[in-house]
């Protein structure tokens, strides 16, 4: 598949620095990652998921950009909705790993560095605020 350029990739900023990041360090789209990826029916079926990055090398690996507003600010139980879809991922066999908006605008090569090594510096992991 055709590498997107940066006018072409759909996602938000912190989501496009990740994509790059990931390009950086050696992997390809949809060879050894995807973005967006729907999981037990994704947005379309109660209790499904979508992921923003599912990676193949490392397998069994996922990444989630976690951005102020939408999952730390806004409330509604958006904190437990990710925790429970690292749950129910980790059941599937898979680690989510969340990255934080902030570390990626800061530095998001080390934050997707981090990632790839299953480390989880965001502040839902680690009982922080954003």
């Amino acid at each position: 598949m055709v590498q997107k350029t940066a006018e072409e990739f759909v996602g938000t900023e912190p989501e496009r620095l990740c994509y790059n990041a990931l390009i950086q360090l050696g992997r390809v789209p949809e060879v050894d990652f995807s973005f967006q990826t729907s999981l037990l029916g994704g947005r379309m079926d109660r209790g499904g998921l979508v992921v923003d990055f599912l990676l193949y090398d490392p397998p069994d690996l996922a990444i989630s950009v976690l951005g102020v507003y939408f999952h730390y600010k806004m409330g509604g139980g958006t904190r437990a909705r990710d925790l429970m879809t690292r749950e129910v991922m980790a059941g599937e066999g898979t680690t989510l790993i969340f990255i934080d908006e902030n570390d990626l605008m800061d530095n998001a090569r080390y934050y997707v560095e981090e990632a790839l090594q299953f480390r989880d510096h965001s502040a839902l992991a680690t009982g922080g605020g954003p």
